[in-house]
């Protein structure tokens, strides 16, 4: 049975959360007159003919507009589940009051999730994310901990309305995958999963193991905000050699037999990204060029160069003892973040995809 005096106490709670909220990110009629604004802004002659101010502002519309219906809708259902709270208190519905605990239970996620998006306030966080997983010492056993990583983040961006595109994939000799490069395409998916790069470890009974040994596996992973064309970067061409091969693998799915794929590496730098998926040459080497950018403004940034000709060579040793997050199977279940403490024991729902919990830990201590 519901207790509707707690109720009431957690609905004041998201009333006084969203008020915090919207002095930050705008009250309902700031953000309406903004969008007001903006969108009176696409009216005007000439509008169209600027592609790059155009973008700029309609990108702004949507962020705007997803901020308005987000505060919107939460505010009026927090108000519609404390005045059915007033009236169960007065008058006790059983039915009613399930539904009471239903919708306050749904509402308070809601809450939760628009305030993790708000925290999404990076230079690049609302761009798609390119993600790039590699295989660590150990063979068979860390391939298919790479594969294992990779359906879960497959299945966070199905469940979160995210599209995953594959640039490049390569089997591993036995099983699993070697390293596997992919777009997730949506707004913010480089701002959700920007956090999770870094080593990720597993624990547990190696099912390639005849002996039933238990093993420790690692795997990396690297996030990069994909770079919109509107962002400008120069690149000497003479510093890049431009490779053309036939694409090879598993085909289906992962590989388009038909096209030529690309490599190219930036010779100063010795970064390398390829493109297998694409149905030409011409785009594969589009998207490994952009992919290139991505990875070379990335670096810039770290290294606070002005120009891409002053940027170092990148360092090939990975650090395996520096990991992020562990995944214990054996002799306990357990998902544990080493940077934010969040940990989780329910290590099949973290495999099927439920990371947002670790992703919300990181957000909250990085701002």
């Amino acid at each position: 049975m519901i207790d509707l005096e707690e109720n009431k106490r957690v609905l004041t709670d998201m009333k006084e959360r969203l008020s915090s909220l919207e002095k930050t990110i705008g009250t309902v009629d700031e953000l309406e007159k903004k969008l007001k604004e903006l969108e009176h802004q696409t009216l005007a002659e000439g509008f169209w003919n600027d592609n790059k101010k155009s973008n700029s502002v309609l990108q702004e519309i949507k962020s705007v507009k997803a901020k308005y219906i987000g505060i919107k809708d939460i505010k009026q259902n927090i108000a519609n589940l404390i005045e059915m709270n007033e009236f169960l208190l007065l008058e006790n519905d059983e039915e009613l009051s399930k539904e009471l605990e239903k919708s306050t239970s749904k509402l308070a996620k809601d809450l939760e999730k628009l305030e993790t998006k708000m925290l999404l306030s990076g230079k690049y966080d609302k761009n798609n994310a390119i993600i790039t997983l590699h295989a660590g010492a150990g063979g068979t056993e860390a391939q298919d901990w790479v594969q294992m990583l990779y359906r879960m983040y497959s299945r966070w961006a199905a469940n979160n309305g995210y599209t995953i595109k594959e640039t490049e994939y390569l089997e591993g000799e036995e099983a699993g995958i070697k390293s596997v490069t992919a777009v997730v395409i949506g707004e913010n998916a480089y701002g959700y999963l920007k956090g999770e790069m870094g080593v990720h470890r597993l624990v547990r009974i190696s099912p390639f193991d005849a002996g039933g040994r238990r093993h420790t596996s690692f795997a990396s992973v690297e996030v990069l905000p994909e770079i919109s064309d509107d962002i400008e970067l120069e690149i000497n061409p003479e510093d890049l050699r431009i490779d053309t091969y036939r694409s090879s693998g598993a085909g289906g799915q992962h590989i388009n037999k038909t096209s030529s794929a690309v490599r190219i590496t930036h010779i100063p730098t010795n970064i390398v990204t390829s493109c297998q998926s694409e149905r030409s040459q011409l785009q594969n080497k589009e998207t490994a060029m952009k992919m290139l950018k991505s990875k070379l403004l990335d670096l810039k940034e770290k290294e606070n160069k002005d120009k891409i000709e002053d940027l170092k060579g990148v360092q090939k040793e990975i650090a395996w003892g520096s990991q992020i997050r562990s995944y214990v199977f054996c002799p306990y279940t357990l998902v544990k973040d080493h940077r934010t403490g969040y940990e989780v024991g329910n290590v099949e729902a973290v495999m099927d995809g439920d990371i947002d919990g670790f992703i919300e830990a990181y957000l909250k201590k990085k701002a």
